[in-house]
């Protein structure tokens, strides 16, 4: 009996032994991950963008007035694209003045940080390139990764980017001190081994240009596909749903989307509109986060926006 005592007593400290040295591995791996740094190209765009001349010219507008309203009517764009269309205040707050990403330890603690120009702000001297970096390509502006979710914003073109820089400038400074990202020990090993993947590692090439201009607002599978960009960080760039990558742990698996009887395929347009604004399945059943932190988003969209969105969506290949 002492000797299988011993034995398993053995066995029990190789185990911790093999877990502390997998910890410290994991440690040093994820550390060196998320402080490399990533090279990307240096964008540049005006802020706000301007009325063209030929527009300036048929509104009869002087240059002075032309860039006033510049100013205003990209405010505008940008607090649209931020109230439906991006979802920023999930990550940042109403105020954008911050707000917590996921609080899940032992994996990990990430918040969204300040916008605003007042104390503790993430952005105070940012210039479009840096804006482009963070956004687009999930890069800080030293270079190290971030835990922004930038793989949802790459069809995003760089009038809108700039029309939501406009937007967050006009906004009144708000103090706000948000503390540092968490990594826990087992989002550690997840980052580590490459199953709590960083954005800017999903990103096929940061140095592509991005377009200058969205496609026109209308009902369009070219629209549609542009709005979906944002789509793609839960539900893939196929489209047909499963894990979450990066997720919060507590997220159910993302839903197929395409035509495909086991995805949208059954739902009529109704249907659609309901689960994106109410939240509800053809059934009745609500849906659960993260989709369901999104309808007061979508209650923001146009009628054209979720047309468009869901012509696109019709129009991909039905995947299982």
């Amino acid at each position: 009996m002492l000797r299988v005592l011993k034995i398993l007593g053995g066995l029990l400290v190789t185990f911790a032994i093999v877990l502390f040295g997998i910890y410290l591995w994991a440690s040093a791996k994820s550390n060196s991950l998320l402080s490399r740094t990533i090279e990307t190209h240096t964008a540049d765009f005006p802020v706000p963008f301007p009325f063209s001349e030929e527009e300036r010219i048929e509104l009869g507008l002087t240059e002075e007035e032309a860039r006033g309203l510049s100013l205003e009517r990209a405010v505008d764009r940008g607090r649209h694209l931020i109230e439906a269309r991006y979802a920023c205040i999930d990550c940042h707050g109403g105020d954008l003045s911050g707000g917590v990403m996921m609080d899940a330890l032992p994996v990990a603690r990430l918040f969204g940080p300040n916008l605003t120009t007042g104390q503790g702000s993430r952005t105070e001297g940012y210039g479009p390139a840096d804006w482009d970096r963070i956004v687009r390509h999930g890069v800080r502006p030293d270079g190290s990764p971030a835990s922004m979710p930038s793989g949802d914003f790459q069809r995003m073109s760089d009038q809108e980017l700039s029309d939501i820089v406009s937007y967050i400038r006009s906004l009144p400074p708000v103090d706000n001190e948000m503390p540092p990202v968490v990594l826990g020990r087992l989002g550690k090993v997840l980052v580590a081994t490459g199953q709590l993947p960083l954005s800017a590692d999903l990103i096929g090439s940061h140095h592509e240009e991005h377009p200058p201009m969205p496609p026109a607002a209308e009902v369009s599978v070219e629209f549609g596909r542009h709005l979906a960009g944002v789509c793609t960080g839960c539900h893939g760039s196929d489209f047909a749903g499963g894990p979450i990558a990066g997720g919060d742990p507590s997220w159910p698996a993302a839903r197929n989307l395409t035509p495909h009887e086991r995805g949208l395929g059954p739902w009529s347009y109704e249907d659609f509109v309901t689960a994106m604004r109410q939240g509800r399945r053809p059934n009745g059943s609500e849906l659960r986060d993260p989709m369901a932190s999104m309808a007061p988003a979508a209650q923001r969209m146009t009628a054209v926006e979720l047309e468009a969105l869901w012509t696109y969506l019709r129009s991909l290949e039905p995947l299982p």
